[in-house]
């Protein structure tokens, strides 16, 4: 249930800035996505590490999504991580691209994974 929870925040701190289009909660939603935005990198890392501790155990979309999430998320402190932060900034800056598609897919696999 916590990787969930995780990826739903996830999920709409990525979706920060297009949420408003949403009818009817798009404001609330956008609202919740901008406080969220402040704990960005504290979101992003605990996905990061959710993600990769549950990919150990099962390989599930919710923890790949988590991984991604995580990483796009923390874009500007994967620099500081040795050896293998360079390329990983280069990933998430890729990733970065389709930020928004990334964050609706999180959304959406963790709502049906709650509810399932």
């Amino acid at each position: 249930m916590w990787s969930e929870i995780v990826a739903i925040l996830a999920g709409l701190v990525l979706l920060t800035g297009v949420m408003s289009v949403v009818p009817g909660l798009g404001r609330y939603l956008e609202g919740i996505g901008q406080f969220l935005t402040g704990f960005k990198a504290i979101i992003g890392a605990i996905a990061l590490i959710m993600g990769i501790v549950g990919i150990l155990s099962s390989v599930s979309i919710l923890n790949v999504m988590l991984i991604v999430a995580g990483l796009v998320l923390l874009i500007e402190m994967l620099p500081m991580i040795p050896g293998v932060g360079n390329a990983l900034e280069k990933f998430a800056l890729w990733l970065s691209s389709g930020q928004v598609i990334i964050g609706v897919i999180t959304l959406i696999v963790a709502i049906i994974s709650l509810l399932s």
